[in-house]
């Protein structure tokens, strides 16, 4: 749902529920809707008898929020574990990574002391 506010810049939940047609129910747009504005990423106006939903936290630190919440959850906290089960998915999902870019991150980082 996120990324769809994220690209639209301002949806409505109709528009969310056209948009991800496999989604439950309208009912529960609006309640992840509310969920998401409560957790303060989102927030409405009335425009009519509707509500347009917009985000509030650019999406680059909504990004870094939800990661972090992944790192936590997931991966005990560690980002090494974090990139080796990606490093997996990659290899067995079919995903293409560009080996070259992350070692030049990761010796960015090396150089930066982290």
């Amino acid at each position: 749902m996120l990324d769809v506010i994220y690209r639209r810049g301002e949806v409505s939940a109709a528009d969310i529920q056209e948009e991800i047609p496999d989604f439950p129910s309208y009912s529960a747009v609006r309640s992840i809707l509310r969920a998401l504005e409560d957790k303060g990423l989102i927030e409405h106006r009335e425009e009519g008898l509707r509500y347009v939903y917009s985000p509030t936290v650019p999406k680059g630190e909504a990004s870094r929020s939800a990661l972090a919440r992944v790192l936590d959850t997931f991966f005990g906290g560690s980002p090494e574990h974090a990139l080796k089960a990606m490093l997996e998915l990659s290899r067995d999902g079919g995903y293409d990574v560009d080996y070259d870019d992350l070692e030049r991150l990761i010796e960015q980082a090396r150089e930066d002391g982290r």
